[in-house]
């Protein structure tokens, strides 16, 4: 862990020939600190991607929590094991870190997963309020094993790679009064957090 007392280096400012200014941070020991800290959880991830395969739990995916440079949970693909296609290592791993800090906004962690995010994931990801994502692979390695190929759409947003081969289609009459309605009549019993 970094030393609060230490005094981090003046940023230099270059001027290019163009006349176009940036500023270089002199900050090259922390981008290493950094970088040598997110390959640590990033190895635990990938490594809970072999282990959910070895043990037969579901696909190569891991994912690690991480908050205040400790381990909440590290968890891989659970697809296969409990018989549920949302079992994916992120949702599994935002779930239990979820179930043990207590709360349901995981705002002062971050997410370590060893391959790109789908949109699901990446869902899961946005919704608990995670303050920063680290993925390994991209999602073309998945893809190229055989896995849905619309894993990366939801990070680089495009539909380059989604073939949805469903119906989707907003209800209409009664039936979308009825659901509207629930909100209206819910919102005084369920306060949002």
């Amino acid at each position: 862990m970094a030393d609060a007392n230490v005094t981090p280096p003046p940023l230099v400012v270059v001027e290019a020939n163009d006349g176009t200014i940036s500023v270089a941070s002199a900050f090259a020991a922390h981008q290493q600190v950094v970088q040598d800290r997110d390959h640590k959880f990033l190895t635990e991830a990938v490594g809970e991607a072999y282990k959910g395969v070895e043990c037969g739990d579901g696909g190569p995916f891991g994912a690690v929590v991480v908050r205040n440079d400790e381990i909440v949970v590290s968890c891989h693909n659970m697809v296969l094991k409990n018989t549920d296609p949302t079992a994916h290592a992120e949702v599994t791993a935002i779930r239990e870190a979820c179930k043990k800090l207590n709360q349901i906004e995981l705002a002062d962690c971050e997410i370590y997963a060893s391959c790109e995010p789908c949109p699901m994931c990446f869902g899961a990801i946005h919704l608990s309020r995670l303050k920063r994502l680290v993925y390994g692979a991209k999602a073309e390695a998945a893809i190229a094993i055989g896995f849905d190929d619309f894993i990366a759409d939801a990070l680089r947003g495009t539909a380059y790679y989604q073939k949805a081969h469903l119906e989707i289609k907003k209800a209409d009459g009664n039936g979308a009064v009825i659901a509207e309605q629930v909100f209206e009549k819910t919102k005084a019993k369920f306060p949002m957090y």
